[in-house]
């Protein structure tokens, strides 16, 4: 939906297209993506077509829509007048209350050129499964000292006309009339998404040396089978050598689908799209700031290690924060004036308001901090793992879910008591990220990212996997391609983040808040002075 400014001179209202760019990684030039339909003779166009795009929480899509009035059927642009542009991210989008975005058009110096207002949608068949049970009758006999150990294996047809094996039942023994159990198997894995392309199904009988017989087979589709129980979804089981030879040969049986219900998996978007809000927490280590080799040196050229890992997680997560205050608290350092060591202090020195303006004002606060306090060893972790628990351990109703980002250049002094806070924490709305910088060894780090082995503390094991560990060293791009390399930390460290905001969810059994209702355009005609 779009919405002209009635300060704009019209001598007829606009013949208006939206083209959609896109602009990838480490790289400034952008590439048209798509365009809208042409909308007629309107200052407040709503575009029908769609833009289908793929989106992951953890990267960072650059977006840019550029709007035109189009004054003749040439595909040129530059033929025809430029109304204004709009810029944001895929995740600013999706982000947003509803993952309705409205923003303001720019581009035009000197004028104010209106609104637009870009709404995401998850397309659903990505994420249907169905629940299917079937039984079949009479079932040809192929064990010579008994009846058959019948099984089915569903394949799925593929572009080029081949198959792949998508799902086998479990055997039935010693029946010609077997019932199997009911099974899940998602939209995309049966079918992907094309609810008309060709399902094969087999029937075997089970041998233990693996030489399954053959009885026969069918065909059927996913619209047939979601007709549910019925006359059209009882198959006859054909073995083509068998008709081929036997005049009088009818079939091998039949399978009957017995159920089939559709059910819709609870994505990361739902909750998203509900208002469910994430919240990050953002932290430091020591060194000293004003020596070169520290990696808190502020070289007034460029970001240090810890800048360049702030930005490059903050930029993404931000998008999916409502207000873009984030509490930003930093540990192990001597605080003015007396020198007191603390292991959690407020960066912006506020200790009753931590809280800082988007990712600027975390990097404001960060590098104002640095000039003022004297960075402290040794490196517990626990203190501010504790505080941001705190928090966490508040929100009951799944409202809120919580991210620590945990930067540190040191060794870790406290892993008993770490261990103990995560074990904890795992029963709570929150994350863990930790990144590694320097030179140090990071060994008890990985210890923690529990990927291989759970993270337990006095034989207590955490409840669920929170946390994950990357050492910035292996993401540095020796050419000096640091936008690339940045791009790489933040997407594998946040890359499992919607899977662990979704296992506290399903454990807590809460599901998403309904989305508000979709957006109704205003249905009076804006005047325009001429």
């Amino acid at each position: 939906m779009l919405k002209f400014e009635n300060n704009q001179t019209f001598l007829f209202f606009p013949f208006t297209v939206c083209v959609l760019y896109t602009q990838a990684i480490g790289n400034k030039e952008w590439r048209e993506f798509g365009r809208t339909e042409v909308i007629d003779n309107t200052l407040n166009p709503d575009f029908v077509r769609k833009f289908i795009m793929d989106y992951f929480f953890e990267e960072r899509e650059n977006l840019r829509f550029d709007f035109y009035d189009v004054d003749s059927k040439s595909p040129n642009l530059s033929k025809h007048d430029f109304l204004g542009q709009m810029f944001c991210t895929l995740g600013e989008i999706v982000g947003s209350q509803g993952s309705r975005l409205e923003k303001s058009i720019v581009g035009i110096p000197g004028k104010k050129c209106g609104t637009v207002i870009v709404t995401a949608e998850e397309l659903g068949c990505c994420r249907d499964s169905v629940l299917m049970q079937f039984c079949a009758n009479k079932l040809d006999k192929k064990d010579f000292f008994g009846k058959s150990d019948p099984f089915l294996v569903f394949h799925r047809s593929n572009e080029d006309g081949s198959f792949t094996i998508c799902h086998k039942t479990e055997v039935v023994k010693n029946t010609l009339n077997p019932v199997w159990q009911a099974f899940k198997i998602s939209v995309r894995a049966l079918c992907n998404g094309d609810y008309d392309r060709t399902i094969k199904v087999e029937v075997y009988d089970w041998d233990r040396d693996g030489s399954h017989d053959f009885i026969g087979e069918f065909t059927t589709s996913y619209r047939e089978l979601s007709r549910g129980q019925s006359q059209f979804n009882v198959y006859e089981v054909i073995n083509p050598k068998k008709k081929g030879k036997k005049k009088k040969y009818v079939n091998s049986g039949t399978v009957t689908l017995l159920s089939f219900l559709i059910e819709t998996e609870v994505s990361f978007l739902d909750y998203i799209k509900g208002g469910y809000v994430i919240i990050n927490l953002i932290l430091a280590s020591t060194g000293n700031p004003l020596q070169p080799t520290s990696l808190h040196y502020m070289n007034p050229y460029q970001l240090n290690a810890y800048g360049m890992a702030l930005r490059a997680v903050g930029e993404i997560i931000q998008d999916y924060d409502s207000d873009k205050m984030f509490p930003a608290l930093g540990f192990g350092a001597r605080l003015p004036p007396d020198g007191r060591v603390s292991h959690e202090f407020a960066l912006n020195g506020n200790p009753q308001n931590p809280y800082c303006h988007g990712i600027d004002g975390v990097m404001e606060a960060y590098y104002r901090s640095l000039k003022s306090v004297q960075l402290y060893g040794p490196t517990n972790f626990a203190p501010v793992i504790n505080h941001v628990a705190r928090y966490a351990a508040s929100v009951k109703d799944g409202s809120q879910y919580f991210v620590l980002l945990i930067i540190t250049d040191g060794v870790i002094s406290d892993m008993a008591q770490t261990k103990e806070s995560i074990v904890n924490a795992s029963r709570l709305p929150m994350s863990i990220i930790i990144v590694g910088v320097g030179p140090a060894e990071f060994d008890a780090m990985e210890e923690l990212d529990g990927d291989v082995v759970r993270i337990s503390s006095r034989g207590r094991f955490a409840e669920r996997d929170i946390v994950q560990f990357v050492p910035f060293r292996d993401y540095i791009d020796r050419s000096g391609n640091h936008v690339l390399s940045m791009a790489r930390l933040a997407k594998d460290v946040l890359a499992e983040i919607p899977e662990q905001f979704l296992s506290y969810m399903r454990v807590r059994g809460i599901k998403p808040s309904p989305a508000p209702p979709p957006y109704t355009p205003p249905v009076h005609v804006l005047q325009t002075q001429i």
